[in-house]
């Protein structure tokens, strides 16, 4: 068989930058084994599948490594895709997915996406984050999914280069490393997860619905300009909104073809 693919920089302005993630159009899923192969043969962050359902699309993201429950990035590159390859005179498309319905509209200077929040609690610093990392955060935060650390300043986030091989070892998939922003930033941020086969995400949308809470109880407001210092770099608007969080970026697209399967 044959399948339209897409790879779309995310939370991005040129090509180059952002999150590159794939995106897949299918009639129905594959079985399991052949999306994480299709996601390992990509060799990207995150690749999404997507398949047609009563004026919407059900969507899946798989690492190369594993298939996990949310994907910022890759949603927001499956919302180019529709709107502008599949439907260009779509403004609104809902995804539903493991984590429940994700609605996403055309606005602002992008799309904009509408996620679960991930509230977090405050804890001591696991037993071997700090060696981890390299660094004593200042305070850690936990979620089922992620830890959260914050530095001191954006230079430490910037800066850091942690023992990735340690971090897999750690009882969470991910680390989120964050400090105050610097030049028009509320705040910055990087994220690690080798556990799911991403040594360092460039720029991650499921770390900014924990962010966007713990920065909004520390700096007592809801909106902010976000910055994921990674190598490639991207910036995210971010509003919370009760229990959700409003993600909005932009989108460059890269490539577009189809696959054999």
């Amino acid at each position: 068989m044959h399948a339209p693919i897409f790879q779309v920089d995310a939370f991005a302005t040129r090509r180059f930058a952002g999150n590159p993630a794939a995106v897949v159009l299918l009639q129905n899923f594959l079985e399991d084994a052949v999306m994480q192969d299709i996601a390992a043969e990509n060799n990207l962050a995150e690749t999404a599948f997507l398949v047609p359902t009563d004026g919407n699309y059900h969507i899946r993201w798989f690492t190369p490594t594993v298939e996990v429950p949310l994907c910022g990035h890759a949603t927001l590159a499956s919302a180019a895709v529709v709107m502008e390859r599949l439907e260009p005179a779509c403004t609104h498309v809902v995804f539903h997915s493991a984590s429940g319905p994700l609605p996403v509209s055309k606005g602002g200077k992008g799309y904009i996406m509408d996620f679960p929040a991930r509230f977090s609690e405050p804890i001591s610093a696991p037993p071997g984050l700090a060696e981890a990392l390299g660094v004593v955060p200042l305070e850690v935060f936990s979620h089922p999914l992620n830890y959260l650390a914050l530095l001191d300043n954006a230079d430490t986030v910037r800066a850091l280069s942690p023992d990735l091989a340690a971090i897999a070892r750690l009882d969470r998939t991910g680390v989120i490393v964050t400090a105050p922003g610097d030049k028009m930033y509320d705040f910055v941020s990087r994220y690690f997860a080798p556990a799911k086969g991403i040594p360092e995400d460039p720029v991650t949308g499921g770390a900014h619905c924990m962010l966007t809470p713990y920065w909004a109880k520390k700096l007592g407001k809801t909106d902010f300009h976000a910055f994921q210092a990674s190598r490639r770099g991207g910036e995210v608007i971010c509003r919370l909104k009760q229990d959700r969080v409003e993600l909005e970026g932009s989108c460059a697209f890269y490539l577009e073809g189809e696959m054999e399967i």
